[in-house]
């Protein structure tokens, strides 16, 4: 077993979490995005960031507006939807489970 690749699944398995958990703090351009989870050290490229929020807008957790920059050309500013932040919801209550869970199980009692 490769640990980077297990590493790598675990990593790709919350990416979604943390992006509409990131999206839903408020409206936010996809850079930005990625400069938080690389500041959180889940390290994202737009490659994979671009198709994983069309997936969310297309299920109906995201809604988009573009707005005019001074540095350039309009930008694309993500917003969670109503349907998305339930869903973000119920994301929060798995995680505080399966978090739970983990760590009686990794937790050595015997310390």
């Amino acid at each position: 077993m490769n640990i980077e690749n297990i590493q790598s699944q675990m990593r790709k398995g919350i990416l979604e979490y943390c992006i509409l958990a990131i999206i839903g703090k408020g409206e936010i351009y996809a850079s930005d995005i990625i400069t938080q989870l690389k500041e959180a050290e889940l390290i994202v490229v737009e490659g994979t960031l671009y198709p994983l929020l069309n997936r969310l807008k297309n299920a109906g957790f995201l809604a988009y507006n573009w707005r005019e920059s001074v540095l350039g050309p309009p930008r694309k500013y993500y917003s969670i939807t109503e349907k998305g932040q339930q869903f973000l919801s119920e994301l929060d209550k798995t995680w505080i489970d399966l978090s739970t869970t983990v760590k009686k199980l990794t937790t050595n009692k015997n310390k």
